[in-house]
């Protein structure tokens, strides 16, 4: 692979990241400035060490991976999207009193979601003979930065929405669940 390759490659699995990044940037207003350090590390770190993982585990979980992966994702942001948008609903009387609250549990499953297909690209890397330490470091470096952007942007569009953000921030997250099935 060129170094080129490498970078579009980051790209393409960073933007289901990018997409949560933003979310989260827009929903969540009252984030902690450790939330929002910790959002392009966690969210990078994952995107990098799942093609490591699949690169080191082979063939060994393809099969599974690729059947089931799809559903796992839409499980996790699809229950995490159904709250924002009940919260969203539920809250709008007292959008003054209500703040929504970004945890790192939170930020962990919404990692975990978004980088799955790194995984099984991870493995496509053991065909490949990909010399996988360079290619994770920058994998988690351009996702990190990408979600830095994206986080930004978030805000930006967040304030434009005001209290309607949760209820389009977890259409947003069903939309990607449900286009990890397809």
């Amino acid at each position: 692979m060129t170094f080129f390759e490498v970078i579009l490659l980051s790209i393409a699995l960073s933007m289901d990241a990018c997409a949560v990044a933003m979310t989260n940037g827009m929903v969540y207003n009252n984030v902690k400035k450790c939330h929002m350090a910790a959002m392009p590390i966690i969210f990078g770190l994952f995107q990098g060490a799942m093609p490591l993982l699949g690169y080191y585990t082979g063939t060994l979980f393809h099969g599974i991976l690729e059947k089931y992966s799809g559903f796992v994702i839409l499980a996790i942001l699809g229950s995490i999207g159904i709250k924002m948008i009940f919260d969203g609903f539920s809250h709008k009387n007292d959008e003054k009193l209500y703040k929504p609250c970004l945890t790192f549990i939170v930020l962990m499953m919404q990692a975990v979601a978004t980088s799955i297909d790194a995984f099984a690209v991870g493995i496509a890397f053991t065909a490949m003979n990909v010399p996988i330490l360079p290619v994770v470091l920058v994998i988690t470096v351009v996702t990190a930065l990408l979600v830095t952007i994206a986080i930004f942007l978030g805000k930006l569009t967040g304030g434009f929405f005001g209290s309607k953000a949760g209820i389009l921030g977890g259409i947003i997250l069903i939309i990607i669940g449900i286009k990890a099935v397809m």
